[in-house]
């Protein structure tokens, strides 16, 4: 189904990461402008992006001309530069930036930044590195995201171990402290009202709980 509106994102930093975020919004069908300070790396994404302007972006006055309050979301994403992070954080917030995700590289950064106002804090090499160590941890786990408060959303594919059991035996040994939300054979639905159906190996089962709790129910496989 199309989408009634069209999103507008604004991405400060054409590094690796910015780069990444900005071209598959793009991609998507999103209006999407692009801020760097380097013109040759700019210029790299100019037929990329809707727009691509070089500019300071610790400059008040270049924001707010650049009618980044217009954006529906503006990600910084800057590198290892705290002050030019800082600063361009705190004049998004003086244009009138409605929304403002930003990239840390550090928990010192992370807490500067939530203190000034962003939105969201991201630290995408820590959040790979906990997706990394909880699927080497538990091979069968083929997806990982937190979503705030402590509780994280995994993916399992079901393993032999697993085939043979119904929903409603692995909603008992998941317990109260595990939600089994959905389970997938293929691109067919299973766990809606059928608890006697039998769980096949490469079936994925999508979890909710406290990494703990997760941990607990997976290692009983």
């Amino acid at each position: 189904m199309a989408r009634s509106h069209k999103r507008s994102f604004a991405v400060i930093g054409l590094g690796s990461f910015g780069s990444t975020v900005a071209t598959a919004l793009a991609a998507s069908g999103d209006d999407v402008l692009g801020i760097d300070l380097d013109e040759e790396r700019a210029g790299r994404y100019a037929r990329d992006l809707s727009q691509v302007l070089i500019l300071d972006a610790r400059d008040e006055d270049a924001l707010k001309d650049a009618g980044l309050a217009d954006y529906d979301v503006v990600v910084v994403a800057i590198g290892e530069d705290l002050e030019a992070s800082i600063i361009c954080t705190m004049n998004l917030k003086l244009v009138g930036a409605k929304c403002i995700w930003v990239k840390a590289f550090s928990k010192t950064h992370h807490r500067i930044l939530s203190r000034i106002g962003a939105d969201r804090v991201i630290q995408p090499e820590r959040d790979m590195g906990l997706h990394v160590a909880e699927t080497l941890h538990t091979p069968f786990v083929s997806d990982f995201m937190s979503v705030g408060n402590g509780f994280h959303v995994v993916t399992i594919v079901a393993h032999d171990i697993m085939a043979g059991r119904s929903l409603r035996e692995l909603r008992n040994l998941a317990g109260d402290s595990v939600q089994l939300l959905e389970a997938m054979r293929g691109s067919q639905h299973l766990s809606h009202g059928k608890d006697d159906v039998l769980i096949e190996e490469e079936d994925r089962l999508l979890l909710l709980g406290r990494s703990e709790d997760l941990r607990r129910f997976t290692d009983m496989f």
